[in-house]
């Protein structure tokens, strides 16, 4: 906090495990979690702006990826939940309604990216021979997009009769869209999927789109070496620009005065469940550019057209609600981080 630190002196004690400010006999102290410490004589950057108070670096080290002060994967991605011979239950991620239960896969597999035909035309001297190959699959088959599934319908019940859409019964939220008589698109930012033996669990619906979306930017990355990221919704309009800039951020908060806390209650939920004054978490940083209302229209353009920007598809009111969650966390941070060359800075959690 500012308070006065202007007009009185103030002393800071380092040690590896912890941080404290004192002026007078006022004291604020920051114990980190086990398995964690700070190198003390790395201190720099030093200094004091007005409205924000002080500002340092640190070096951190952190033990083993075991360590309980490290928060546990609570969403884990669809390769790895996803198993042949298995059954599954598949359930609205907003309300939990059960959108298909126990069901079995007898092949899991993940589909090619979504501009493929495109690249095969690339590569053959002779027309493209599969120009009306339609990637679809059989019964009990599941394919795994970057950001969807696709499983062979069953005649849903759940299905709108207005459009293509997929419509949860129960909370109206868009899981889905249908993609031809036998195919079913599934957005996994819509849908849990869990073993049929365990029940439904519920995840805060701030937190699981952030990590689903955090977690799919780092596997896109990893193996497409590509850190630029054009969110779409199902509408076909451009969101949301991101730029990712590294994937192995540790986010050390105290929960008890987390701003993220507060200004996610629009939501209903907390970003992070209470379970200590002080939590380490793994996070991606990313910056962020707004594209609605045609902000940043010549931005998004140029990006449309850059074949080093990967393009991400969501329902329409999932971007907005990523767009909101961005917005709000930007605002929680200093002014003076909130920004770095023009776009919006972001932490999110996965």
């Amino acid at each position: 906090r500012e308070g006065n630190l202007r007009n009185s002196p103030v002393d800071i004690l380092i040690t590896p495990a912890s941080l404290e400010v004192r002026r007078g006999e006022a004291c604020v102290a920051v114990t980190l979690p086990v398995g964690i410490s700070i190198a003390p004589s790395s201190c720099r950057g030093l200094h004091y702006l007005p409205g924000e108070g002080l500002h340092l670096r640190l070096q951190v080290h952190v033990g083993s990826s075991t360590s309980p002060a490290l928060s546990v994967e609570l969403v884990s991605t669809l390769s790895e939940s996803l198993k042949p011979q298995k059954c599954y239950s598949f359930y609205c991620q907003s309300c939990g309604n059960i959108i298909r239960q126990e069901g079995k896969f007898l092949r899991v597999l993940p589909l090619p990216s979504e501009n493929w035909s495109a690249l095969v035309e690339e590569w053959c001297c002779h027309p493209n021979p599969f120009a009306r190959s339609v990637l679809q699959p059989q019964k009990d088959d599941c394919f795994l997009g970057d950001t969807f599934f696709l499983l062979n319908s069953r005649n849903e019940s759940h299905k709108s009769k207005e459009n293509t859409r997929v419509i949860c019964t129960r909370c109206k939220m868009v899981l889905g869209e249908t993609v031809s008589s036998e195919t079913t698109k599934y957005y996994v930012t819509e849908v849990v999927i869990q073993p049929s033996d365990e029940s439904f669990s519920t995840i805060p619906r701030s937190q699981f789109i952030q990590s689903m979306i955090a977690q799919c930017l780092v596997e896109i990355s990893s193996a497409k070496s590509t850190f630029r990221f054009s969110i779409k919704g199902d509408d076909g309009k451009v969101y949301i620009l991101v730029w990712l800039l590294n994937s192995d951020t540790l986010l050390v908060e105290s929960l008890g005065g987390s701003s993220s806390h507060r200004v996610f209650t629009l939501f209903g939920d907390t970003l992070k469940p209470d379970s200590g004054p002080v939590r380490a978490w793994n996070a991606v940083k990313v910056l962020y550019q707004p594209c609605t209302k045609n902000r940043n229209k010549d931005l998004a353009d140029a990006w449309e057209d850059d074949i080093g920007v990967h393009p991400l598809t969501y329902p329409s009111e999932t971007c907005l609600e990523l767009l909101l969650i961005l917005g709000l966390s930007t605002s929680s941070l200093p002014p003076s981080l909130r920004c770095m060359n023009s776009f919006r800075v972001r932490n999110c959690c996965f």
